[in-house]
């Protein structure tokens, strides 16, 4: 396995998760002609917030990940683990969101994915960066 080869395969795919979000704001924006805001349309609303909560929390937690495995730290598997976690939450939180703004199953679920992924994560550091010392 060639060094960082985990984390670069999680941040090419959570790109191109961004990338369609990204462009779902975009179609509804040409849609709905709405150019600067969300201009009181409440599908546009929605779609807005998956893609800010997705840029609120996935660059920070790939960072995590990025930090535990060049601390090499933890397994292969378990960093695997943890990137399918953070994506698989973040899917899950775009559906749910993009559905309803209320609570949703996949609301729910991406949301404890990408926290717990993120705590998870931070935790393995710090115990980490204390057995270094």
């Amino acid at each position: 396995m060639p060094p960082f080869a985990v984390t670069p395969l999680y941040a090419a795919l959570c790109a191109i998760l961004l990338i369609v979000l990204s462009l779902r704001v975009a179609r509804l924006r040409n849609k709905l002609k709405v150019a600067l805001g969300d201009g009181g349309e409440r599908a546009l609303q929605k779609a807005i917030r998956v893609q800010g909560n997705f840029v609120e929390y996935v660059p920070l937690a790939l960072l995590l990940l990025f930090l535990l495995e060049l601390s090499r730290q933890a397994p292969f598997w378990v960093l695997h683990l943890l990137g399918a976690a953070l994506l698989l939450g973040r899917l899950l939180h775009a559906i749910g969101l993009s559905r309803t703004a209320g609570l949703s199953f996949g609301r729910m679920a991406g949301t404890i994915l990408t926290l717990g992924m993120s705590l998870i994560t931070a935790i393995w550091l710090l115990i980490a960066a204390f057995s270094a010392m």
